[in-house]
């Protein structure tokens, strides 16, 4: 046997065996699956693992932006005109998170901590000077105080003459400091002296800054990945106390810091914010690509703060249900102590129009006030997200409070959030390493069947070159030497003559 068809032989061999081995292993997709395996077991919540670190101290910044809604014609509306504000901002902090007093628990099955956020003010970012620029807005505390006295109409009188004297009135006008961070309000001063647990001091992020909102207990993720990141517990419960249902009273999902890894675009993430005591979920809406990472985005849709007509399932947030409001409102009072706050997207973004219409100044925009989050689906990795949010005053006429006899029912905005975050270059470096890796391994038995594909090619090629010689050999097979000795022409040298073909009629 020549070594041309020895070649040929092992070629086709090979051939065989990697297409053979390459098919199995693609319709079977063992690499895929081990390589979804090893990420469930690294991206735990555990010392050691992959995400523990950056979950513990998240390396992206995280910006903070506050829009107010400055009122402006007070006068007017106090005279049953409709309200006009102004929109006011950004005034940008640098918003540092971490996750403080984290310890192992349930034999290691849960992780507990403490979120700690603390905010660093931006110059360079930021419109103004909040030390400095003032802002008139609903007088929450006064609207807190009134509405904890609705139906006493002999002690709200009695307030609204302390209201009176300490020129206490539904409007206030302060800087974006004090209303931020705090300042002694008159009207909660005079009654803290005769109820100590009333607090002097007022402020849409008193007490916030520098501080923790309570313990979380999450699962690490080892026994479910599906259970990445998900809260089990805040401040030793597993369900809240605020709502109507159980359904409502629900804790689902993660915190919004870790989602579990290989999403899907058909499933709904869960999201529990301690600031709204409640969860939300969130549906996917597109494909996008962040610093070269691919990403699936999701953002809550119209459903989430639909009126209980509209989605039955919320029925249980409506606490009175005379006073139910419509679609793109939460009454959050219940864990507000008391205070009537609403909260809603930016601008009254996916609520009924009539909350757009009754106050001058509202402009809904879904590129400038939809909250979403871009994640991964490989890793679950935030590679950018945006949460939107709104706070509103509920402004009606309350019996013993002639200021505000001519109020129709208001839905008052006051300001709105802007938390924002965008995967840093040297996380996005880390993704992109993880994702070639995955990306390399998963489809190593397409690479084993190009491959094979190659030695194909090569097979065929040394097929054709063996036919081409078979070929050649029969044709010079089909030449005979004129004698037994070749012979010599004595000036052009030696020569091969051809036997003449016999006359057929000889």
């Amino acid at each position: 046997m020549t070594r041309r068809p020895c070649a040929i032989y092992a070629v086709g061999i090979l051939c065989a065996s990697l297409l053979v081995v390459g098919v199995g292993l693609v319709v079977s997709q063992t690499f895929r699956t081990l390589m979804h395996n090893r990420l469930k077991k690294e991206i735990v919540l555990v010392e050691g693992s992959r995400v523990f670190e950056s979950w513990k101290t998240p390396p992206p910044p995280v910006y903070m932006e506050y829009f107010f809604f400055n009122v402006t014609n007070v006068d007017a509306f106090l005279n049953g005109a409709k309200p006009e504000v102004k929109q006011v901002g950004p005034y940008t902090y640098r918003e540092y998170r971490y996750k403080d007093n984290v310890s192992m628990v349930e034999n290691d099955k849960m992780v507990s901590a403490y979120n700690y956020r603390s905010f660093v003010f931006l110059r360079e970012k930021s419109v103004g000077d909040p030390a400095v620029d003032n802002i008139t807005t609903v007088n929450i505390p006064a609207w807190a105080v009134m509405n904890k006295l609705r139906g006493s109409f002999w002690k709200a009188s009695a307030v609204a003459f302390m209201m009176s004297s300490l020129s206490s009135g539904p409007f206030t006008t302060h800087t974006v400091d004090e209303l931020l961070w705090g300042y002694e309000d008159p009207l909660l001063a005079r009654l803290s002296a005769s109820s100590p647990d009333i607090e002097k001091v007022f402020g849409l992020m008193y007490k916030k800054n520098g501080t923790h909102s309570g313990e979380f207990v999450y699962h690490t993720g080892q026994q479910n990945y599906m259970d990445y990141g998900h809260v089990k517990t805040w401040n030793g419960e597993s369900e809240l106390t605020f709502w109507k249902s159980n359904q409502s009273n629900s804790i689902n999902g993660s915190d919004g810091s870790a989602f579990h890894p290989l999403l899907d675009k058909n499933e709904r993430i869960y999201i529990f914010t301690s600031d709204l005591c409640r969860s939300i979920h969130m549906e996917f809406e597109k494909d996008v690509e962040v610093k070269g990472i691919p990403a699936y985005r999701f953002t809550p849709p119209r459903s989430v703060f639909a009126s209980k007509e509209e989605n039955p399932a919320n029925a249980g947030f409506c606490v009175n249900p005379k006073e139910c409001l419509g679609t793109g409102l939460l009454d959050v009072s219940p864990c507000r102590k008391g205070a009537p706050v609403v909260a809603s997207f930016p601008h009254f973004y996916l609520a009924d129009n009539k909350y757009v219409a009754a106050v001058e100044g509202m402009s809904p925009k879904r590129e400038h006030h939809q909250t979403y989050l871009d994640l991964n689906p490989t890793t679950g990795v935030i590679v950018r997200a945006n949460k939107r949010a709104q706070i509103n005053v509920l402004v009606n006429k309350i019996s013993g409070f002639a200021k505000t006899r001519g109020f129709n029912d208001t839905i008052f905005p006051v300001m709105f959030i802007n938390e924002s975050v965008v995967i840093d270059d040297a996380s996005a470096a880390r993704v992109h390493k993880l994702l070639l890796i995955v990306t390399v391994v998963s489809n190593f038995p397409l690479m084993i069947v190009g491959l094979g594909g190659i030695m194909l090619v090569v097979l065929i090629v040394l097929l054709v070159r063996a036919r081409e010689q078979k070929t050649s050999n029969e044709e010079d097979a089909s030449y005979s030497p004129v004698s037994d000795k070749e012979k010599e022409d004595p000036q052009n040298g030696t020569y091969i003559g051809l036997t003449p073909k016999e006359d057929p009629q000889t």
